[in-house]
């Protein structure tokens, strides 16, 4: 069965960000410090990353995450969707209005632009397809921004919530939390590492 997974990493305050995000520098100020895991070579930390990106059939993620990735900073030939475990699934963007045009023509974004909820139900549909095709069960990866994330835990749209919680303060940036709707979480699993505490939750 195709899961909906929130996989993001946050700081210790909270933030999915640093201070003043943007496209040229996506994680603000101080916010590379969030995903230094994500190039770990920390066994654990691979194979967390690993087994995340394996598990992806499609990818859902918010326009100004977007705006990032395939902005001339983003993503390239060395670094990509899993960091080094680069995978290529189906990804979809949710947005007030579809880009003119876009420079990562390699990968296969869909653009949507009915709201959060359509987003992942045709991000559902890509990765059940995929899962069809590849024999193997695969889910669909909400990866951010920290606003996308946090509407569709709102939403009730999450089936399970994954946290690489960075061993850093920021003090400001975007936050995960804004004072949503309570959910309650089941823990299912916790490894530690010296770069991240990765954090598996069950929403009930």
């Amino acid at each position: 069965m195709t899961r909906i997974i929130a996989d993001i990493s946050v700081s210790l305050d909270g933030f999915v960000t640093g201070p003043d995000p943007g496209p040229d520098s996506g994680l603000g100020t101080g916010g590379e410090a969030l995903h230094t895991w994500a190039f770990s070579d920390d066994p654990d930390d691979r194979r967390v990353l690993r087994e995340a990106t394996l598990r992806s059939g499609a990818v859902v993620l918010g326009r100004r995450l977007f705006d990032v990735v395939d902005g001339p900073n983003g993503w390239g030939d060395r670094s990509g969707y899993g960091a080094r475990e680069a995978g290529r699934p189906a990804f979809v963007v949710v947005t007030a209005s579809v880009p003119e045009s876009v420079r990562t023509t390699d990968l296969d974004w869909t653009f949507v632009t009915t709201g959060l909820s359509d987003a992942v139900a045709a991000a559902r549909e890509r990765a059940e397809a995929a899962s069809s095709d590849s024999g193997k069960e695969l889910d669909v990866v909400l990866m951010g921004g920290g606003a996308t994330v946090g509407s569709a835990l709102d939403a009730g749209l999450v089936d399970t919530l994954t946290l690489h919680l960075a061993p850093v303060v920021l003090g400001a940036g975007t936050p995960l939390f804004t004072g949503g709707t309570p959910r309650t979480l089941a823990q299912r699993s916790v490894t530690s590492t010296s770069t991240a505490t990765h954090l598996t939750y069950d929403v009930l």
